[in-house]
């Protein structure tokens, strides 16, 4: 089993797949058998509110799928100065289970993984 770290960089909603992609590829590395961590920093840190709500005409809600990870034990943290800083959302509280982190905190995460993966 491998201490997978995934940071989300982007804003969730951006026209793009990428951070569902991300997301998907998270539970796929959970199912099998590593262990998850995913840190949001940027403007992706607007997944960890649940006031982020998808656009009409996307068919996938990100934030459900975020704590949909968070219930099976993955561990997400979100930049905490980046709650002021960034995303459309700037200053709404994260969820529950997503936690309020730091630089400091990603650094070591970072150093204890054996894969670290950005979005």
């Amino acid at each position: 089993m491998q201490k997978v770290l995934i940071v989300f960089n982007r804003e969730p909603y951006d026209n793009t797949d990428v951070t569902w992609n991300g997301l998907r590829l998270a539970e796929t590395l959970q199912k099998k058998g590593h262990e998850v961590r995913i840190f949001l920093m940027n403007d992706s840190v607007d997944m960890a509110r649940d006031i982020c709500k998808p656009p009409v005409g996307y068919d996938q809600d990100l934030s459900q799928m975020l704590r949909d990870l968070i219930s099976k034990g993955v561990n997400v943290q979100v930049c905490g100065t980046c709650m002021s800083r960034c995303g459309i959302y700037k200053n709404h509280p994260y969820f529950e289970g997503a936690e309020k982190s730091t630089m400091a905190f990603l650094a070591d995460w970072v150093a204890d993984s054996d894969k670290v993966l950005t979005f």
